[in-house]
């Protein structure tokens, strides 16, 4: 079965959290897929441990938060690519890029001095997709302005 390629970076969606659009690094050395995330309070619903939190979709911008609540999949060690090793929440969500849509887990750290709001790791691109790093956006396209979207 032929994959979809995607290029070092394409728009994403995560209908679940409610954001529309974001800029994604498509990054095959890391294993996780990572958002952006600030001011994160893990609360009890129901006798299960849930994650209220803020993401701002739009590169270099803070003043478009787009509140966030999911529930806890795992609370985990990991290595960022300085070597720097903190504890994480993880949560798990519906990724759409382009016209597929699936579930993958995503770590939930400050990302606001990086490049990119969300990194797509290799877990949640495995069996799924192919990698052309000379290229951008190959099966996603900038989403039409709406609330929630950049």
């Amino acid at each position: 079965m032929a994959q979809t390629t995607l290029g070092w970076r394409e728009w994403a969606s995560l209908p679940e959290l409610g954001i529309d659009g974001i800029k994604a690094k498509i990054d095959t050395g890391a294993r996780s897929s990572s958002l952006n995330a600030v001011d994160i309070q893990a609360i009890d619903v129901d006798g299960e441990q849930w994650v209220e939190f803020k993401v701002y979709p739009v590169q270099h911008q803070t003043d478009h938060a787009v509140p966030c609540r999911a529930r806890v999949k795992d609370y985990r060690q990991v290595t960022d690519s300085g070597g720097h090793r903190s504890m994480r929440y993880v949560i798990e969500t519906t990724i759409t890029i382009g016209s597929e849509q699936f579930a993958a887990e995503m770590t939930l750290a400050d990302r606001s001095q990086m490049m990119f709001r969300m990194l797509l790791g290799r877990t949640a691109m495995k069996n799924r997709y192919t990698v052309d790093p000379g290229r951008s956006y190959c099966a996603s396209q900038k989403p039409p302005k709406a609330t929630g979207t950049i």
